[in-house]
């Protein structure tokens, strides 16, 4: 089965589940990230300043080994989770890895890198998620 969401195709695995919405896969990529310590998390909810995605997941790591890790364990609940992963970049430097779930885009920084990128201050006029419910205090 094939979705349709924001003008673009999104596939996944339906056979035995339906089809999730995106705060679901938002979801299931924190707990992951939970999961290998990812420090900062911060969810951008993205459906009234662009189109490009419904949320933007952004949090940072202290090294390339566990920014790979992170990547690795997100990628890995999309797969058993049954959500097709349209790209990942950036997995050979590991300073930044970008993960395009669709309407879920993740980005995992080394602390450096996001402080230079500042994604939050680009897109500021997105509001946070409350991401409370996902991750440990």
């Amino acid at each position: 089965m094939t979705l349709i969401t924001r003008g673009f195709p999104v596939s996944c695995k339906c056979e035995r589940r339906k089809c999730m919405e995106s705060k679901e896969i938002l979801e299931i990529a924190v707990k992951a990230a939970e999961n290998k310590r990812a420090e900062d998390l911060t969810a951008l909810d993205m459906t009234k300043v662009s189109l490009m995605a419904d949320y933007f997941l952004i949090m940072e790591a202290n090294s390339s080994r566990q920014i790979q890790a992170i990547a690795d364990e997100i990628t890995d609940q999309m797969a058993a989770n049954g959500v097709k992963m349209r790209d990942v970049e950036g997995k050979n430097e590991a300073n930044w890895i970008l993960i395009d779930l669709g309407d879920v885009v993740v980005h995992v920084f080394q602390k450096e890198q996001r402080s230079h990128y500042n994604l939050e201050k680009l897109w500021s006029d997105a509001p946070t998620v409350d991401l409370g419910q996902w991750v440990e205090a």
